[in-house]
């Protein structure tokens, strides 16, 4: 008895659903493309296909995904086995295709020798060692009793090891530059040399109230993203990872485009997965925390160039969005962040006693009262911090309390004693000198007084020289 042969629809074809990856690593984008037979189509059912099909397209619900920034889907595990059906047609041998009468007869290995590839030429830095992408420093942005001791003054000699352990920043800046662009600089190939002198330049700039000529001057790097920075042997990035993101915010700067640190510190973020996730497959442990630790990081500095570019919705979302970590510093400045955004409980929540310490967790604490407008609290709180500790930061902001409940007198006592205690951060000194201009109308003779008092300290590496900016000359 003959079988009914199947029936085959000649009416329309279409393609299937697809699922496009978004480049921007969202969320996958649904596309639904539609083919239909130009010859064959009936009238009536072509609406009717569309509607169907547009209607399965959106309702399909919306797949689960993560962004670079997240940690807890590192592939840990090789991919599953594979089902009995997937192994028989895996374990069937293809037949070879005869040649045909127009098809080559293939080449021995003999006949078709690997060409060699040809070793990598090294690369070519000397637009670094330009002297016009440095700007000259002037000293008549230091006070006056910094200058005055020649003792303390620096030779051409020192080495820039030793001008860092002193403190003596700008001329650790200035000996840079003269090491980049003087008669002994580094080979234009000499990449590790070349990036650890503009590190150095860098951030000593950032460090002596210069951040406005660093960004100027990292402009000469362009594009860290380009295959110039690529070691083309092992594949490997040829910058340091430290300069590479202090480039990310100073290139903002310069550019003037702060949605420039976001894309950036975001193309950072999807190389420290990609590492977190080697590290993992090979079991290093020091690696995988190294490079968990820079994911976290970066993951910051992502809010706070929210922060900078005035989105505090979207940097109050990111930070949300954050996987929580133990305590330390990222647990503080995912804190601050919080403050900064006036979200009290959730910068208490970043800081738990029991993960951070129960110092940090007071610190929070007082700094939440603060926040909240409740100074006689957060006194009170800073006041049982001082007895257990004399850390600067504490000092600091209890005379700033002292100075909201009206007892200014008392604030400027306390920062004039951490300054004859040698303690001479910024922040106490632009602190301590606002207090000057609050209490007397002679507050540029005592502001010149301080400056010789911090110029009379001992040399460390916290930083011994300071600008006019610190005594606000």
């Amino acid at each position: 008895m003959d079988q009914p042969k199947e029936q085959t629809s000649k009416g329309h074809t279409r393609t299937r659903s697809a699922v496009k990856v978004n480049p921007n690593g969202g969320a996958p984008l649904a596309s639904t493309n539609l083919t239909l037979s130009p010859q064959l189509q009936p009238p009536c059912l072509y609406g009717r296909i569309i509607h169907a099909l547009t209607l399965s397209a959106a309702t399909r619900p919306r797949s689960s995904t993560k962004g670079p920034l997240d940690v807890d889907d590192v592939p840990l595990t090789s991919p599953g086995p594979l089902s009995p059906q997937q192994a028989q047609r895996m374990a069937l041998p293809t037949q070879p295709r005869s040649p045909g009468p127009t098809s080559p007869l293939p080449r021995s290995a003999a006949q078709s020798p690997v060409p060699r590839r040809p070793a990598p030429r090294p690369k070519d830095f000397s637009f670094l060692l330009r002297p016009e992408n440095y700007h000259p420093l002037t000293p008549l942005n230091v006070p006056a009793a910094f200058r005055s001791d020649p003792s303390k003054q620096p030779t051409p000699e020192t080495p820039i090891p030793d001008l860092l352990a002193r403190g003596q920043f700008r001329a650790a800046a200035i000996a840079a530059t003269n090491a980049l662009t003087g008669p002994d600089a580094p080979a234009p190939s000499d990449h590790a040399r070349i990036f650890s002198l503009l590190y150095t330049r860098l951030a000593c700039l950032t460090l002596i109230d210069g951040t406005s000529i660093a960004a100027q001057e990292v402009k000469a790097l362009e594009d860290l993203n380009s295959v110039v920075y690529v070691d083309e042997a092992t594949g490997e990035h040829l910058v340091p990872w430290e300069l590479r993101v202090l480039n990310v915010r100073l290139q903002a700067l310069g550019f003037g485009d702060p949605r420039r640190a976001v894309m950036s510190y975001y193309d950072l973020a999807r190389e420290a997965r990609a590492r977190l996730a080697a590290a993992t497959a090979k079991h290093d442990n020091s690696a995988r925390e190294l490079w968990k630790d820079r994911l976290a990081d970066v993951g910051v500095r992502v809010a706070g160039a929210l922060v900078e570019m005035d989105d505090l919705t979207g940097a109050a979302h990111h930070l949300g969005s954050l996987p929580a970590r133990e305590g330390g510093k990222l647990a503080m400045a995912k804190a601050l962040l919080w403050l900064h955004l006036g979200d009290v409980g959730a910068a208490r929540r970043c800081v738990k006693v029991e993960e951070a310490g129960e110092t940090a967790g007071k610190v929070v604490d007082a700094l939440c009262d603060m926040a909240d407008g409740e100074y006689e609290a957060a006194l009170a709180r800073w006041g049982e911090l001082k007895d257990e500790s004399e850390d600067e930061m504490i000092g600091v902001n209890m005379a700033v309390c002292l100075l909201y409940v009206g007892r200014m007198q008392e604030g400027k006592a306390l920062l004039e004693e951490l300054v004859t205690a040698g303690r001479s951060s910024h922040t106490l000194l632009f602190n301590l000198t606002t207090m000057y201009e609050l209490c007397t109308e002679r507050a540029r003779s005592l502001k010149v007084k301080l400056s010789e008092r911090v110029a009379a300290m001992d040399e460390s590496a916290n930083g011994w020289e300071k600008s006019n900016a610190d005594f606000k000359l």
